[in-house]
């Protein structure tokens, strides 16, 4: 009786520790992270996040739900993103110090480990799909500036005037911020609106509008894609983690896929996405254990400000699971598998 109990026992146990079974298909997206409180977020602004988060789930759902694979489903969802001026990325990117929208993408294939990124692209209506272009149809994995623009075009990339790209709320964020640099401000750009007499505030300005997908699809290959426009006032072709293959963003089916969102030096330092898989492939930690450690390095990391890292990353694992970790009081970040409720956070607390 009493060798009953102990198995009985043991399998409750068992039960008790196992992990919850692998989804058909998930999907994980993030629109920024960064200093986003429930104090300053107005409730129209709020519903205005959650609605696109919840396209996002939509858009990328609705391909892996027919059997689509995890890279059209990011490419998809970020092209969807890039449009919206909510985020910074594509249309509603932050601008640099000279006055342009200088945009970075990266995408990577977790069956191949194939990779394509661009840096610099300031016609290309989507760089996500440059960046894709580049890994399926070039020998390279990262292209700059106008050479990647070239490149774009050969592939028949959509081309728009950079004017596509402003939006007032990011020009106005320019101009604070050469003002407290102490930096001229340069001309409104060409074919740009004319200028409002009010100011434009809007309560979560200081985040990072980075966007990412990672999708786990019906064959079980994952994919992850990052798209950016960087950070305001950045000055001499600056470049962050988002374009970088395991800085902002990485892939590896069986182990796991990470897009990630923040000051990008201190994202390229740490070598977060990639560091992330490999702490679950070497070191058997779980997607939210990783996730947690490696964020908390990434605060534990000064520059020569002496100021320390922040931001975010999503995470799925080998079989399509979620997490994501912040080090921020925010992150637009949203979760769904097959069959599931959708879940749409923005706040550091939320459950």
């Amino acid at each position: 009786m009493r060798a009953f109990f102990a198995l009985a026992l043991l399998a409750l146990s068992a039960c008790a520790t196992a992990p919850e079974p692998a989804p058909r298909w998930s999907i994980i997206v993030h629109g920024g992270a960064g200093v986003i409180e429930r104090a300053n977020l107005t409730p129209e602004v709020e519903a205005q996040y959650r609605a696109s988060m919840q396209r996002a789930l939509t858009t990328g759902g609705a391909i892996l739900d027919r059997g689509g694979s995890s890279l059209d489903a990011v490419e998809a969802v970020i092209r969807e993103m890039e449009d919206d001026p909510l985020f910074n990325a594509g249309r509603g990117a932050v601008f640099t110090a000279e006055g342009r929208n200088e945009l970075d993408a990266s995408i990577m294939d977790g069956r191949t480990r194939a990779a394509g990124s661009v840096a610099g692209l300031t016609r290309i209506r989507h760089p996500i799909s440059a960046a894709r272009a580049v890994m399926q149809n070039s020998r390279h994995v990262m292209l700059i500036g106008e050479g990647a623009e070239t490149f774009a075009r050969t592939q028949g990339l959509e081309e728009v005037d950079p004017s596509y790209f402003f939006t007032e709320r990011r020009w106005q964020q320019l101009e604070e911020n050469l003002r407290a640099n102490s930096l001229p401000i340069p001309p409104r750009p060409a074919g740009a609106p004319p200028a409002p007499r009010a100011h434009l505030t809007w309560p979560d300005d200081h985040q990072f509008g980075t966007v990412g997908v990672v999708a786990f699809d019906t064959n079980g290959d994952i994919s992850a894609g990052t798209s950016t426009g960087g950070t305001t006032g950045k000055r001499w072709g600056r470049v962050g983690d988002a374009p970088i293959i395991g800085a902002g963003t990485y892939a590896q089916n069986g182990i796991c896929g990470v897009s990630a969102t923040g000051t990008g030096e201190f994202f390229i330092r740490v070598g977060v996405a990639r560091d992330i898989c490999a702490r679950m492939e070497f070191n058997g930690e779980s997607a939210q254990e990783a996730a947690d450690n490696v964020i908390a390095e990434v605060g534990a990391t000064l520059n020569n400000q002496g100021a320390a890292g922040d931001g975010g990353v999503i995470v799925l694992d080998g079989e399509g699971r979620p997490a994501w970790a912040m080090n921020t009081p925010g992150m637009y970040r949203a979760w769904q598998s097959a069959g599931g409720e959708p879940t749409i956070q923005i706040f550091a607390d939320e459950e």
